[in-house]
């Protein structure tokens, strides 16, 4: 049969973990992103055209169907 797990037990701390801790940085869990509020009208425009284009193309792009070989043409072609 098997033992019973000793739940007060203390954990093992990785050596390699503790050694190359300091090196670590906490990251936000969130990323902030903000524009300037006072931005000059012609960027203003050249972001809606360009933001327009992007969306027209997700739109209307037709991804071209997957290539794949079946084992009984490869098989044939040999």
């Amino acid at each position: 049969m098997g033992k019973k797990k000793n739940k007060n037990k203390a954990k093992k701390v990785s050596v390699k973990k503790e050694r190359y801790s300091k090196f670590r940085k906490d990251k936000p869990s969130a990323m902030v992103f903000s524009t300037p509020d006072n931005l000059p009208d012609e960027i203003i425009q050249q972001r809606r055209t360009d933001e327009q284009r992007i969306n027209d193309f997700w739109r209307h792009y037709r991804r071209p169907p997957e290539k794949f070989v079946r084992e009984r043409d490869a098989k044939a072609k040999r």
